[in-house]
């Protein structure tokens, strides 16, 4: 999950039109990978029956000749190889690498299929150079593929053609001149067009991942919320499998910290533990959630209790050992928390926090500053305290 704290994650290299964080551009293509898969299959599957189609013009050009048979087979070679491409695409769901390995040798292919093409009908090099001209857009817009790498196929395939067609055209310099700036321009505004595509794309991503932010996170601690305890960790389809261990915890006397340093410095108590939190927890594994206005929740699947147990009191150590800047002057301040620990393989999210508020509210009762827990069997029966 992307933070807003953290600009360079979402930001976007001008020339490469990719995020500078090589995490949040791996997360956008995991996010756009059923869209790449259909997009790079109907694609290639619709290249490859035009420039198999296109053999009528060889024929209408060559008339049924031996070349006319060995330019049947380029174009061939290019509908197999694009077509192989594209039914990988449809029949499984590849990963971004291999997908712009699929791109990059279709498009390979067809080049160098268009070239022998283009040599053996030397006398057509005007209609060869409109011809890549489209293939070129294909290339920079419709075959998804990264921005780098069109990029480079196309140059590399333009300056193919361009010393092809000055050692085998028979053209005088104001058309190879003509040429080479028509060329030039269409890679020119198909690059420009490419690269303005991955940009809004990623600008689209990253709007959608502050916007989900905001309906997940807390805004102060900057951990998850209510909203997403409740329709991800708790919704339809979020069961466990294993030993799930939570922690709840409470600040101690978090309303005499605001009535006697002001609410800057409870702000920031609540920051410091929810740091604490977050910094213990395992990415992609664990979830930090503010419960309440200064309790705290810790989902730990795959924990026993005994870990969970060793955690909190770890947590609860460090928490009230560890002086609190408020801001004021230098002023810092000691905060203590107390912990509710509840763990089961069989009990439901619900059961477990539950009987976690109730330990932590046991936790108060019996001094502050410290851990009560129990372990869980179905239906929330007690096994062990």
């Amino acid at each position: 999950m992307l933070h807003p704290s953290a600009p360079n994650s979402l930001s976007i290299a001008p020339l490469s039109a990719e995020f500078t964080d090589r995490s949040t551009e791996t997360a956008y293509h995991a996010y756009h990978r059923e869209r790449t898969r259909v997009q790079l299959a109907s694609t290639l599957l619709f290249c490859s029956l035009y420039f198999l189609g296109f053999f009528a013009t060889d024929l209408a050009a060559l008339g049924m000749v031996a070349d006319a048979a060995l330019l049947l087979g380029a174009r061939l070679l290019v509908a197999v190889t694009a077509g192989s491409c594209a039914w990988l695409a449809w029949r499984s769901p590849l990963s971004t690498g291999a997908a712009w390995r699929a791109a990059t040798v279709a498009e390979a292919v067809a080049l160098a299929c268009f070239m022998f093409i283009a040599f053996h009908r030397p006398g057509e090099f005007h209609w060869h150079a409109m011809s890549l001209g489209v293939m070129l857009l294909v290339i920079y817009l419709y075959i998804p593929n990264r921005f780098a790498h069109a990029l480079g196929i196309a140059a590399a395939a333009t300056a193919g053609f361009l010393a092809l067609t000055l050692a085998h055209a028979d053209m005088g310099f104001a058309d190879l001149l003509t040429m080479g700036m028509l060329l030039a321009l269409v890679n020119t505004f198909g690059a420009l067009a490419a690269r303005r595509y991955h940009i809004v794309a990623r600008e689209e991503y990253r709007a959608q991942r502050v916007l989900q932010h905001a309906a997940e996170r807390d805004y102060l601690s900057g951990c998850y919320n209510r909203r997403y305890l409740h329709e991800r960790l708790m919704g339809a389809g979020s069961h466990q499998a294993g030993p799930v261990a939570v922690i709840l915890c409470d600040i101690d006397n978090f309303k005499q910290v605001n009535d006697t340093h002001g609410h800057a410095a409870g702000d920031a108590v609540l920051l410091q533990l929810s740091k604490l939190l977050q910094a213990v927890a395992r990415e992609g594994h664990d979830s930090v959630v503010r419960y309440g206005g200064e309790e705290f929740l810790l989902v730990l699947p795959a924990t026993g209790l005994d870990a969970a147990v060793h955690l909190a009191e770890w947590l609860r150590a460090r928490f009230g050992a560890t002086p609190i800047d408020t801001g004021a002057e230098g002023t810092s301040v000691f905060a203590t928390a107390s912990f509710g620990v509840a763990s089961g393989a069989d009990a439901s999210l619900a059961i477990l926090i539950d009987a976690a508020d109730k330990l932590m509210y046991a936790a108060k009762r019996n001094g502050r500053d410290r851990v009560e827990a129990l372990a869980l069997h179905a239906h929330g029966m007690a096994a062990a305290a």
